[in-house]
């Protein structure tokens, strides 16, 4: 019985915080006509969180606790997400790959949480996981994608955005971060553009060290200092109903870092230095038609990443490492859907891929590394309405075909011809309420930061990072089942079973030392449990009955968000344990209008990640962000501090080994961020959407998957 009312109660409150949030739409709806009547404007307001059937979307731009700082302190705080540097970034069990705007970022490893440490939070519009990738994704995609949208809307007038933030830290030396960016945007009866810019400067701090029993192999203090630059430009053509669009972005790193290490053997005073390029073009056709919900696309995207890492020693001037890699990506692909007349609602999807990825890797000048990868794809998708169900029934057929060679043996060739199916069921028990059950196939190809042999990290006589160029592609069988409640409330099963598993493990060395390696595992099986649930505190003050015939506001009322998930990765002749995710998310409206968002995340220890033993939390901290609305809502300004305790620091053990790994970063940081929209009188404006490749419903929309 107390589990009867412990769920009511549950469902009670998302069900209250969806009512509180859809009156407050109507409502300033409602305000907003009354006030504009005669221009007749209608503006809905953004969700916090939106859950959809396939993709759970996170509002960063109207969220000041997930804006302030860089994208990668925000991506930290949404509840269910993991980043680490040995677990990578997990979402619900489930290993991510990163798009950017729609289209693949084609990144990885240390280069791709330099970028995002690099990018500011109060860039991002908004960031959505798709957990259930359809048939329309790529089968790469493995178990889910993560799409970081950066567009803001384009005005048919000169539109402009500033912002910018300053965070400082003080462990054993006073250190800055500041970043700048501005959004320009404007347009006209034949075209519009817009132009995002801007740069980020960090200093860091961290302390790394190995350990075996009895002995230190390495303690490192690292000193780093981080630059990074980004453009991101579009443009849009209208052609009566069809639509050309031109994009362009570019962004680079300047990464020194100076290293002080000892350990057994050695005494070591490095300076390393990682400058990096990256670009990207593409070109998007977009044909419509009278039916708004027929289209059809085609588009060509190339992007270039070219990166250089040295590392000298400030001891005897000597060089220890100097290597290099270059990727180039090409693909082309297009897009068909059209709503057909059956049973109550039918809508099919069709569409081609090619696609071709060509990476090379030098060290010390002797190219060691060609690898090129070339794939084709066909898909075909239907969803279908029927009553209470909703059913997307869908099928991709992709071939690959990788070959390479090393500077002293050809890779294993890979070639596979292989259709990858994907089913959801989706029973809508009453409005805002539904279970959806989800099966998909998947594989995973090796990323190039896997495959690299070179050294892209730090190294010392004890400890090294090296990759694998004979890698092999994983299979992926997903199973899940998702009960969400008001979008507020959800509990969610999952099951991946994976073979040929790409993994990274720290192993021994025959010279005693440790080195962080990439393998294939032959089989794992991955299974998430999880719920999250909002609950206001006037519940406990006021009670139900009361809360329920009140008019309010949910902008200005305290609550909190609960959830909790657990990860189990489970490896055959290894005894694992599962690890618990703890996130814990409160507002509290504070006199003058300042609102005040606590969040607490943190992990159980003693589980395990793959190989990986934990020994302490994977992250474990407490961050506070108080924030205020000024000049007409158009200036935001937030005033945060992370890790206020001073209690991330991570702990692991290697399985099979005796070798211990801790690290600690400067994540007690104290900073601000403001955002400043330029006011403008002209409220007839259209607005559209040319920096995105985010698919939208409506039809005057710009459609660029």
């Amino acid at each position: 019985m107390k589990h009867i009312y412990a769920f009511f109660f549950m469902i009670t409150s998302a069900s209250l915080f969806s009512q509180v949030v859809n009156d407050t739409i109507k409502n300033d709806s409602i305000k907003k006509m009354e006030t504009e009547l005669d221009e007749i404007v209608l503006e809905k307001k953004k969700k916090a969180v939106e859950r959809k059937a396939d993709r759970t979307i996170f509002n960063f731009e109207d969220q000041p606790h997930l804006n302030s700082g860089s994208l990668y302190d925000g991506l930290k705080k949404i509840p269910g997400l993991i980043i680490s540097d040995v677990a990578g970034m997990l979402y619900q069990g489930k290993s991510l790959q990163v798009y950017m705007d729609g289209r693949p970022l084609n990144i990885y490893s240390n280069e791709l949480n330099a970028y995002m440490e690099g990018l500011p939070a109060n860039s991002i519009e908004k960031v959505e996981i798709i957990t259930q990738p359809g048939a329309e994704f790529p089968a790469t995609s493995g178990g889910a994608i993560i799409n970081i949208i950066t567009s803001k809307n384009t005005k048919k007038y000169l539109s402009a955005t500033y912002s910018n933030g300053y965070s400082y830290t003080k462990y054993d030396d006073s250190r800055h971060r500041f970043n700048n960016s501005l959004l320009l945007s404007s347009g006209n009866k034949l075209f519009t553009w817009q132009i995002n810019g801007g740069q980020s400067y960090g200093e860091n701090y961290q302390a790394t060290r190995f350990t075996a029993p009895g002995v230190v192999l390495s303690e490192n203090y690292s000193d780093r200092v981080n630059r990074f630059y980004y453009l991101r430009s579009g443009v849009k053509f209208d052609f009566k109903k069809d639509r050309l669009l031109l994009n362009y972005d570019l962004n680079g790193n300047n990464n020194t870092s100076y290293i002080t290490a000892d350990g057994a053997g050695f005494t070591s005073d490095d300076k390393s230095k990682t400058q990096r390029f990256y670009n990207d073009a593409m070109a998007t056709y977009q044909k419509r038609f009278d039916n708004p919900f027929t289209k059809l696309d085609f588009r060509f995207n190339y992007n270039n990443s070219d990166s250089d890492f040295s590392q000298d020693s400030r001891l005897n001037q000597n060089t220890v490492l100097g290597n290099n890699s270059d990727q180039d990506f090409y693909q082309f692909k297009t897009d068909y859907t059209q709503e057909i007349k059956l049973v109550d609602k039918t809508k099919i999807s069709a569409g081609v891929l090619a696609d071709k990825l060509d990476f090379t890797a030098e060290s010390g000048g002797i190219k060691n590394l060609e690898y090129t990868r070339s794939s084709y794809a066909a898909y075909g998708e239907a969803q279908v309405t029927y009553k209470k169900f909703d059913f997307i029934l869908g099928g991709r057929l992709e071939s690959y075909n990788i070959r390479g060679n090393t500077a002293t043996d050809d890779l294993i060739p890979f070639e596979l011809t292989r259709f990858f199916p994907n089913a959801t069921i989706q029973y809508n028990i009453m409005p805002q309420v539904y279970l959806n059950t989800n099966f998909n196939k998947k594989i995973s190809l090796p990323d190039t930061s896997s495959l690299n042999p070179n050294n892209t990290n730090y190294q010392n006589p004890n400890v090294g990072f090296f990759g694998n160029p004979n890698l092999q592609p994983s299979i992926f069988n997903n199973y899940e089942i998702l009960l969400s409640a008001f979008e507020y409330f959800t509990i969610n099963y999952s099951v991946t079973d994976a073979n040929n598993l790409i993994i990274n493990r720290i192993i021994n060395t025959e010279s005693g030392g440790a080195a962080s390696v990439s393998q294939n595992l032959p089989n794992a099986t991955i299974r998430n449990f999880s719920f999250g649930i909002p609950v206001p505190y006037m519940l406990f003050t006021k009670g139900l009955d009361a809360v329920l015939k009140m008019d309010f506001n949910p902008d200005e009322i305290n609550f909190l968000y609960i959830y909790a998930g657990s990860q189990k990765h489970t490896i055959p002749g290894v005894d694992t344990k599962a690890v618990w995710n703890i996130n814990l998310s409160s507002q509290i409206i504070l006199p003058k209008k300042i609102k005040l968002s606590a969040n607490f995340n943190t992990t159980t220890a003693g589980g395990n990640y793959y190989y990986y033993s934990v020994k302490r939390p994977l992250y474990q901290q407490l961050d506070l962000n108080f924030s205020r609305k000024f000049m007409s809502d158009n200036l935001s300004v937030s005033v945060y501090v992370n890790d206020l305790l001073n209690t991330n620091r991570q702990g692991f053990g290697s399985v099979g080994t005796d070798l211990l790994y801790t690290t600690k970063n400067d994540t007690r940081r104290v900073g601000f961020s403001l955002n400043y929209k330029i006011p403008t009188k002209n409220k007839l404006a259209k607005e559209s959407n040319i920096l995105s490749n985010e698919k939208q419903q409506q039809p005057d929309s710009l459609i660029k998957n």
